[in-house]
């Protein structure tokens, strides 16, 4: 952990030698977040301070606007160096971030290939393969030599954020294969590139991210060329950028299983007006639903009023409910979000939660039953709820094993609807079954 006030007294010193020693100590990711309790003024001396290629190493780590900010006050010379030094898809994510005219002004202190690299990935929409690309990989010609390319890795290498593999393209730009770097160090001098090249797995820069990830995770790579419509390189993704997009898509599945739309932001840097805004419109909608819960029991009140002790055990066995088909979402969800599941195996599903809703709902049984026992209650009653137990937890696990399959089929997120959907569904109509079989039972 970065002491604060040791860094001020860095900063204040003004001596380079020993900033650069001091900061040399830590990782960037701990410098972006000691930088960002700096005032205006001493993160502009500290950036200053330091070499252009480790200042921009910190501001990849730092929120876009905050990154412009600092870069626009800089002297217009040592902004120019920082902003070369930055991976491309951070300077991408920048641009997009702030005003066009900001923008713009930042894009003419850009080399003019590098700079119309940059305007080719920010015409792709958030959240596909092209605007995760980076434009700092290593592409050769396929007529090359090894020796030749060496030559060529000394030369770009350092700015490179992707140097396992060299992208082999034709005259046209066109991608035609790719080449490890081991390939290439363990080749003859005088080898082309094309005699020793592999196919390359590519994606459109249109693919969603979340595809990218997986096929990328199936393939087990470290990063993904991502091609145009002519099948033209124009970028590629890094596995800790696909990591980073794994992680969100987690996150928002889980706050979607709540009920809740997912968070722009970190949860401490979301407004207390956002997270209302966040949460309110499902709470209404499952309020409104949940309120024919209170119409089956008025429907039942004869019932209730009969045997009064069957009010002991509503809590109970809807819970019961509820849980189980949270469990059986969750699970199903998660596949199918993996792709381990799709809509034409609905019926090995419903086979596979049946059977284990079986088993499951048979332990609940008897746990109720006994339960019901030891409330003191007649036998009878304790029947009622050993079977209601028993078909409660069944329906709830066939509701929840379909539900899911059947959104996604239709386009719909199961994350966002199903947990609370189930829950809110498997209460009223738990109800009735408990109803139904107390009436059954005991000949009311």
């Amino acid at each position: 952990m970065i002491n604060l006030q040791e860094m001020r007294n860095k900063i204040m010193e003004s001596d380079k030698h020993s900033v650069s020693a001091f900061v040399g100590m830590f990782r960037p990711i701990d410098l972006a977040e000691c930088l960002e309790q700096l005032n205006r003024e001493e993160q502009l001396i500290l950036v200053e301070l330091l070499p252009p290629g480790e200042s921009a190493e910190i501001l990849e780590y730092l929120e876009p606007l905050l990154q412009y900010q600092i870069l626009y006050h800089l002297e217009g010379s040592l902004t120019s160096q920082v902003l070369n030094e930055m991976s491309g898809d951070e300077v991408v994510d920048m641009m997009l971030a702030i005003h066009r005219y900001q923008a713009e002004k930042l894009l003419d202190l850009l080399p003019e290939d590098y700079r119309r690299k940059v305007q080719t990935l920010m015409t792709f929409p958030e959240q596909t393969a092209g605007s995760l690309a980076t434009i700092d990989y290593i592409a050769a010609s396929n007529t090359w030599t090894i020796e030749s390319t060496l030559a060529h890795i000394r030369k770009v290498g350092r700015k490179a954020e992707i140097m396992t593999y060299i992208y082999v393209i034709g005259i046209k730009g066109e991608l035609l294969g790719v080449v490890s770097l081991k390939k290439i160090i363990l080749a003859e001098p005088e080898t082309q590139l094309m005699e020793i090249m592999d196919e390359a797995i590519s994606v459109p820069a249109t693919m969603e991210q979340e595809e990218a990830a997986e096929l990328l995770s199936r393939y087990d790579l470290v990063a993904l060329p991502v091609v145009d419509t002519q099948n033209r390189l124009i970028g590629a993704i890094t596995v800790d950028d696909l990591i980073d997009v794994m992680q969100e898509e987690a996150t928002e599945d889980i706050q979607k299983l709540g009920g809740s739309q997912p968070l722009e932001n970190a949860y401490l840097k979301t407004s207390v007006f956002h997270l209302y805004k966040k949460r309110i419109v499902w709470l209404l909608i499952l309020f409104a639903a949940e309120a024919y819960t209170g119409s089956v029991l008025r429907h039942y009140e004869a019932t209730l009023s009969e045997v009064i002790s069957l009010a002991f055990f509503i809590p109970l066995l809807i819970g019961t409910g509820g849980n189980t088909g949270t469990q059986t979402v969750a699970t199903l969800v998660r596949a199918l979000a993996v792709g381990e599941v799709a809509f034409r195996d609905i019926f090995k599903v419903i086979k596979k939660e049946f059977s284990a809703a079986f088993m499951t709902g048979a332990t609940i049984s008897i746990i109720a039953f006994l339960r019901a026992s030891m409330l003191g209650v007649e036998s009878n009653i304790g029947y009622v709820v050993g079977i209601t137990a028993m078909l409660i937890v069944l329906w709830a696990s066939l509701v929840a094993a379909i539900l899911p399959l059947i959104l996604h089929k239709l386009k719909a997120d199961p994350a966002v609807i199903s947990g609370p959907l189930i829950t809110t569904l498997v209460d009223g109509t738990g109800l009735i079954i408990y109803f139904s079989v107390a009436k059954l039972i005991l000949n009311l």
